[in-house]
């Protein structure tokens, strides 16, 4: 039971991440690899905003961190024609010194005995922190669930989802695909930042290395989301991408919990795992083909 409660908090935590890849990858159609710098920047500037005893303003500066960080990588495409990957990347380069910096030039931070969201509001949920810590990222996480359905419903929303359906029809209707881009990019990344900010408090430290390999985690989130609940809409594939999340901690907890895997081999295991979920859609299409083939054949031995 634990270690399910333990993945959940993750899941949801890491929900955020997957949110944000989610709208970048499915809906813009962007390949943006800002997503482990961004993800990085709110939680530095949490664990910071935390330290000095402000852990609300931390998760707000996270949030607009990560939307300076967007709106950055987005600037480089929209204005100076960078490709997309490669924006996304400088940017990535250029906020690992930002980072730096802002821990004060130190490989990580420890938040140990400095008040977090969780202790804010665990007096709320009678004063269980392990109750905080669910109640809390669930009600973060259907919060933005809602927010995100109820924004894509809207003008600019429904341009933003034209825009990566179809960018040269959208050109053509007379409507700004640089100011959606731009826009995108940035929610996107301002909630990775917030996946990041949550994660210093829920953790009590920061890393400066923490994000290394978020942006494959949360597209594996995603993709084995999908695999379980489909993309057909904008709501369903929020709601994959946080139960693929919450999934994927499960199964990186499971291997932990056995002692199958040598603790060196918990990297390559964390590499198969993302691999067979980014495979998921091609195993299921030659399956859906191996199917419809017997089916026609079995057909055609009728007649």
């Amino acid at each position: 039971m634990t270690l399910f409660i333990g993945s959940l908090q993750l899941g949801l935590i890491y929900g955020f991440l997957a949110i944000g890849i989610y709208i970048s990858f499915r809906i813009m159609n962007i390949p943006d690899l800002t997503a482990e710098g961004s993800f990085t920047f709110g939680l530095v500037i949490s664990a910071v905003a935390t330290e000095a005893g402000h852990p609300l303003l931390g998760i707000v500066f996270a949030i607009l961190a990560g939307l300076v960080a967007g709106w950055v990588t987005g600037a480089l495409n929209v204005y100076l024609r960078i490709p997309a990957i490669l924006a996304g990347i400088l940017t990535m380069s250029g906020l690992y010194s930002v980072n730096l910096l802002a821990m004060g030039s130190k490989a990580n931070l420890t938040l140990i005995g400095k008040e977090t969201i969780f202790q804010l509001a665990a007096p709320i949920f009678g004063g269980s922190m392990n109750t905080a810590k669910t109640l809390v990222n669930l009600i973060l996480v259907a919060a933005f669930i809602v927010l995100f359905y109820l924004f894509f419903k809207t003008r600019i929303g429904l341009s933003i989802r034209a825009t990566g359906d179809n960018e040269h029809m959208v050109r053509a209707s007379s409507i700004n695909i640089n100011t959606t881009k731009l826009l995108a990019l940035a929610i996107s990344n301002g909630v990775i930042a917030l996946s990041g900010g949550i994660l210093a408090q829920y953790q009590q430290f920061a890393d400066i290395s923490s994000g290394v390999g978020m942006l494959v985690v949360g597209l594996a989130s995603v993709i084995i989301g999908e695999a379980f609940l489909g993309q057909k809409s904008i709501l369903r594939g929020l709601f994959a991408a946080v139960l693929g999340s919450i999934i994927y901690r499960l199964l990186i907890a499971l291997a932990y919990q056995t002692n199958i895997f040598p603790t060196a081999a918990f990297r390559l295991l964390s590499a198969v795992i993302v691999t067979i979920a980014l495979a998921i859609p091609t195993i299921k299409q030659l399956y859906d083909m191996q199917r419809a083939k017997k089916e026609n054949q079995s057909h055609a031995d009728t007649f």
